[in-house]
């Protein structure tokens, strides 16, 4: 059974940063893309960035351009995301997940990703 595991979150100051990793279990896990989604309390889950392996395109959600970065690795099925000036508003769990099944045509949707992590918190202060 194939899993994604994030690691990285933690509690920290407004405008510091952070560094979330994620690893597939396995690897023979073949992916097309990997992405990060996160979910604040009350609130619906929302798209945070995606890279395409095959053509290392990235995409951002609006709130986060500027200040987050996405990289990875897909040999490894590692991706990361770099957090730079964090905002109270960051706040929330964050999940790493995997197309498995092609190449991201919307990157924002979670209807393009097939695997889902656990996820890990980040927490904001002011």
């Amino acid at each position: 059974q194939e899993q994604l595991v994030e690691s990285g979150g933690g509690l920290v100051q407004a405008g510091d940063s952070l560094r979330l990793s994620c690893e597939a279990s396995e690897r023979t896990f073949v992916t097309w893309a990997m992405g990060w989604f996160r979910r604040a309390p009350g609130k619906d889950r929302e798209f945070v960035a995606a890279i395409n392996w095959y053509d290392r395109k990235t995409y951002y959600a609006d709130s986060v351009k500027g200040r987050f970065t996405i990289s990875g690795d897909n040999a490894k099925n590692t991706v990361y995301l770099q957090m730079n000036d964090l905002k109270p508003e960051d706040t929330a769990a964050y999940y790493c997940t995997a197309a498995t099944d092609g190449g991201l045509t919307y990157a924002d949707s979670v209807y393009e990703y097939d695997y889902w992590g656990q996820g890990t918190q980040v927490t904001v202060s002011s």
